[in-house]
């Protein structure tokens, strides 16, 4: 065995430890497709490509068993253009044939298999509305660039994230048919097995999927023969009743949940009935009195894979579902199945659609961690916890000025690829996609004589598009002595998290930053989670004094770092406090030279004044003079008043 030929033995999706509810769910998805792929979440280094990877592997020999073609793994990189990933004109036949042909893409290659995105929460948006219709579709419609095409495109669908680096939005959520949440046991004894299956694999990869070849083989064969079972399957009007009565019961939008459900139930029912055949063999499922009925057990497991992610309905919310819930929403579906009227005479079968039911431990949502005051560096003194925020109100955007060039968002102008058309380029890098009728017109301007356009590469001209771009948001809030009345910092983290909500929906960024005392501190790293930035901010240190430069240098160190890993996502600094600075030697001086050096960055900045004395000193406002930034008092901070702030920022910048 050659070293290349080691290196491409993948780990087999028999031997992977745990994560029962990760491969049923994953299974149930390969018997029956069209439930709408698997979104699977959970922390770093909890086997998630890894077992995608490995059905991938199973998939292939189950579709050899049935007589198909298919079950490759295609894998669609975070960067792909939307050419990429559905296909477009063949240029360099147009240009060198004048042959009009289309280049199918990444979906083209992956029917009748698997389509991987692994961190999909990173993903364009119309990316992921493109993959999303594609699966419950199972055909791609391309009309662009003068190219009207369809094909096929049946696959399963799998995406992976981690929620600490952003969520999905609640529409994309939904269209994924099952979601599992995962984490790593805490079991000692699963540990130990995890470590030496994994130090196995590594030390001979070829004789480890050697070892587990017969388990992947009678897997494979398990999945055909549920695929082969599923025009049998039976879905009784009781339960179908059931279905509709416990998707009610969690208040879902729409009917997408109840069909999932159905769908879902159905394959599992097939995948029970499989255990009990020969691979290849599906006759005594057939021949078995009543057939293969879908009963509760199985609707039970496909509401806990469907239904979790689709009763969020505030990107603030928990995810997960809770059991005792579950148990009495099944109990009092029951019911609701048992009062169904007499079924016809000739019933009709519900549209096909296997596994083993669910494990209580392993592959149960993981609670999310929060950050309390024992996690926080001990000040010389004890601390007190903030007061809970208030309730957050809407507010509008704040745009960073100028026209940026950073990832597809809704706040600040921007040039991308998701943006409309506003001129051509001939300049390659200056556009992305190709600007049909300007490649034309200089097609046409060249050609001297009258006849057939003959383009050529120097006629191509790029569409330069303008959209609105995603930024980094960081928060700087005042944590110290003098903002640490109840009803004042109650407000600020009110206010805080409504702009969190706002940044939620703009598709940014964020980061919190708290200063008191001595120093300031990092409370929420830049992520694109806005539930866990949420749970951060609903209890923080506050008290002592008011290192305000600390802050803004932080900040500043913060804008710098973010610009090394992305430079195109441009800053917005907002910093809440009532512009005391009483921490260290000549705090003031140091306060506007930090000042200083943050607008020396480039970020942009908004001063939220949380002064409320009677007599005011408007220190905050001199901050944000410092800042060059706008400023708007906290009693104030409504929608209307900071847009016009904001925007009045944006328009003094263009000037």
């Amino acid at each position: 065995m050659t070293r290349s030929q080691q290196a491409e033995a993948i780990y087999p999706f028999s031997a992977v430890v745990g994560h029962d509810r990760l491969r049923l769910a994953l299974v149930l998805c390969a018997v029956r497709p069209d439930i709408g792929g698997v979104l699977i979440r959970g922390e770093k280094g909890t086997a998630k490509s890894t077992a995608v990877r490995g059905l991938a592997q199973v998939l292939t020999e189950a579709f050899k068993a049935s007589g198909d073609v298919g079950g490759q793994l295609v894998e669609l990189p975070i960067g792909a253009t939307e050419d990429r990933v559905v296909g477009s004109l063949d240029l360099q036949k147009v240009l060198r044939d004048g042959e009009h042909a289309f280049s199918p893409g990444l979906l083209a290659r992956a029917h009748g298999g698997v389509l991987y995105v692994d961190e999909v929460n990173l993903l364009h948006d119309h990316l992921v509305d493109v993959l999303l219709d594609a699966a419950a579709m199972g055909r791609v419609h391309i009309e662009r660039d003068g190219v009207s095409h369809s094909h096929e495109a049946r696959f399963v669908l799998i995406g992976t994230m981690n929620p600490e680096e952003g969520e999905l939005r609640p529409q994309l959520l939904d269209r994924f048919g099952l979601t599992v949440d995962v984490a790593a046991s805490r079991d000692v004894d699963v540990r130990v097995e995890v470590i030496r299956s994994r130090l196995a694999y590594e030390a001979d990869p070829s004789g480890f999927a050697e070892r587990h070849a017969a388990a992947d083989a009678e897997l494979a064969a398990r999945i055909a023969t549920a695929r082969a079972l599923l025009p049998d399957v039976v879905l009784p009007d009781n339960e179908l009743r059931r279905i509709a009565a416990l998707c009610a019961a969690f208040d879902v939008d729409g009917m997408r949940a109840d069909l999932v459900v159905a769908r879902t139930a159905v394959a599992h029912a097939a995948w029970r009935a499989s255990a009990s055949e020969a691979p290849g063999d599906v006759t005594s499922a057939r021949e078995a009195p009543g057939g293969i009925t879908v009963d509760e057990q199985d609707i039970r497991v496909a509401a806990e894979l469907a239904l979790p992610h689709r009763r969020r309905r505030d990107p603030f919310d928990d995810p997960g579902l809770d059991p005792g819930r579950l148990d009495d929403a099944m109990e009092q579906a029951g019911e609701s199945a048992d009062d169904a009227p007499p079924p016809d005479s000739d019933p009709e079968p519900d549209p096909p659609g296997g596994g083993e039911a669910l494990p209580d431990g392993d592959g149960q949502s993981a609670p999310q961690n929060s950050r309390s005051s024992k996690d926080s560096s001990a000040p010389p003194s004890a601390p007190n916890s903030s007061a809970p925020p208030s309730e957050p109100f809407r507010t509008k955007a704040l745009v960073v000025p100028g026209v940026g060039e950073g990832a597809p968002g809704r706040r600040s102008r921007a040039r991308n690829r998701t943006g409309t058309v506003v001129s051509a380029a001939h300049d390659r890098d200056a556009g992305h996609g190709l600007h049909l009728f300007a490649t034309l017109l200089a097609t046409a301007g060249r050609q001297a004589a009258p006849g057939r356009l003959r383009p050529v590469a120097g006629d191509v001209r790029r569409a330069v598009r303008e959209g609105r771009e995603g930024n980094l948001v960081i928060f700087v809030v005042d944590a110290s002595g003098s903002m640490a009345a109840r009803d004042r910092m109650s407000a600020v983290s009110g206010a805080t998290l409504s702009l969190l909500r706002d940044a939620y929906q703009r598709r940014d960024k964020v980061a919190v930053i708290t200063f008191r005392q001595q120093d300031a501190q990092v409370l929420l790293p830049p992520t694109s989670s806005v539930h866990i930035a949420s749970r951060r901010l609903a209890r923080f240190d506050t008290g002592g004094r008011t290192p305000l430069a600390q802050g803004l240098l932080a900040a500043r160190d913060m804008v710098v770092r973010e610009r090394a890993r992305d430079r195109a996502r441009r800053s917005l600094v907002v910093v809440l406090t009532d512009g005391r600075a009483t921490g260290g030697p000549d705090p003031v001086g140091r306060t506007r030279t930090a000042a200083a050096r943050l607008v020396a960055e480039g970020a942009a900045a908004v001063v939220v004044d949380c002064e409320t004395s009677y007599i005011r000193l408007d220190l905050a406002v001199d901050l944000a003079r410092h800042l060059k930034a706008p400023s708007v008092r906290l009693d104030l901070l409504r929608a209307d008043n900071l847009t016009a702030l904001v925007k009045g920022q944006a328009d003094r910048g263009a000037a």
